[in-house]
């Protein structure tokens, strides 16, 4: 892996992170495929939409079909048809997600399979191994979830185990894929920056914020962004786990990170929930029912240009599967335009003026923060 800083706007950076796959262009976002697949959209519908990663679930793969399997068919790659870059994620967040069903020690974590109640133990050493096998192109290393709320104690104590995983996956780590470490301590400032040095001394690839989006308000999410954005190292992607919204995105950026991934495009769509530059719409509502407006007047995805409102609010209304794939196809094109545009602003000085129209097009007050 080979990064390069080409642009920045005070902390808002513009970057490439090159790969024997490709390159990827930051910020960027990663559309989330937990079993080898976005729902609801094919390899080609990805590459139409201008995805150029996507993100892999280390847990969920190696309980199905088995991450071996995937090695000996040829890896992820080759098992999916996609030939970009693909992250992983360790498994810690799903690990995290299982609550008292998964019994955390300094070994590792003991849990039963969801799906079949199979008894398994993951070290950090299993999940490296795992995401080698799958041949991930970015792998992060397996870290504690750090609950929120925690009390200081419980944050530290989870923050040191996370520390002490992280070393062993990097002593674990062979293949010549990116590694990324990830910033754990909870709420707390001086947990995140031990934290962080502590990675920095070890020596990762890149820079990943964990255990945000997890229950806390939007204001300790800012203050820890705010804080650690001139800590980050210049020279390193950064990578914010689980965000987020369209509104997260673009504040997360004014804080100079690099990367992001969230089910909330693909989820929110098989629920009727279509972002547009206006804006978040439920299409399943009444008022759509006789609209012959597309999506997003202002977008050229094949979606908006092709498809009424009326039309996808039937689909919805009627459960069919098209209106999922449609809904989907839209709001990962929206997702791609909006870290397109995003870039060109940084690129060309205009961040200032971006953020203005994009927090008038939606009625908000913009956030106070680095321009």
């Amino acid at each position: 892996m080979k990064f390069k800083n080409t642009n920045t706007s005070d902390f808002a950076r513009v970057s490439e992170i090159q790969f024997s796959r490709g390159s990827i262009n930051t910020p960027a976002f990663m559309p989330v495929g937990t079993n080898g697949t976005v729902k609801g959209l094919t390899v080609e519908d990805l590459n139409e939409t201008s995805s150029e990663i996507i993100l892999g679930n280390t847990f969920h793969l190696m309980l199905r079909p088995g991450d071996e399997l995937i090695r000996d068919m040829g890896g992820l790659h080759k098992f999916i048809n996609w030939d970009k870059p693909i992250l992983t994620d360790s498994g810690g967040f799903q690990v995290w997600s299982l609550g008292d069903l998964a019994k955390i020690s300094e070994e590792g974590v003991k849990f039963s399979s969801p799906y079949d109640g199979k008894k398994i133990f993951m070290r950090p050493e299993d999940s490296i191994k795992i995401q080698e096998n799958l041949g991930s192109d970015i792998i992060m290393v397996f870290d504690e979830c750090t609950n929120y709320p925690s009390s200081y104690e419980e944050a530290r104590k989870s923050m040191e185990l996370s520390m002490r995983w992280a070393k062993r996956c990097k002593e674990a780590h062979t293949s010549k894929s990116a590694l990324f470490g990830i910033v754990q301590g909870g709420m707390y400032t001086d947990l995140r920056l031990e934290s962080l040095n502590k990675l920095i001394e070890i020596d990762f690839d890149g820079i990943a914020l964990g255990g945000l989006s997890v229950g806390e308000s939007k204001q300790e999410k800012t203050e820890i962004l705010e804080f650690m954005s001139d800590k980050l190292p210049k020279d390193k992607p950064r990578y914010l786990m689980g965000v987020g919204s369209p509104e997260d995105i673009v504040e997360a950026v004014r804080y100079g990170i690099d990367m992001f991934d969230c089910v909330l495009p693909t989820r929110n769509a098989r629920n009727g929930q279509l972002f547009t530059s206006e804006g978040v719409i439920n299409i399943r509502n009444a008022e759509y029912k006789n609209c012959d407006e597309p999506i997003d007047k202002n977008s050229d995805n094949k979606v908006s240009q092709n498809y009424s409102r009326a039309y996808l609010n039937h689909l919805q209304r009627t459960n069919e599967m098209l209106g999922s794939m449609l809904a989907t196809y839209h709001n990962i094109s929206y997702y791609q335009s909006l870290m397109k545009d995003i870039r060109t602003a940084i690129k060309d000085n205009l961040f200032a003026k971006f953020l203005k129209d994009f927090y008038n097009k939606r009625n908000l007050d913009m956030p106070d923060g680095p321009i």
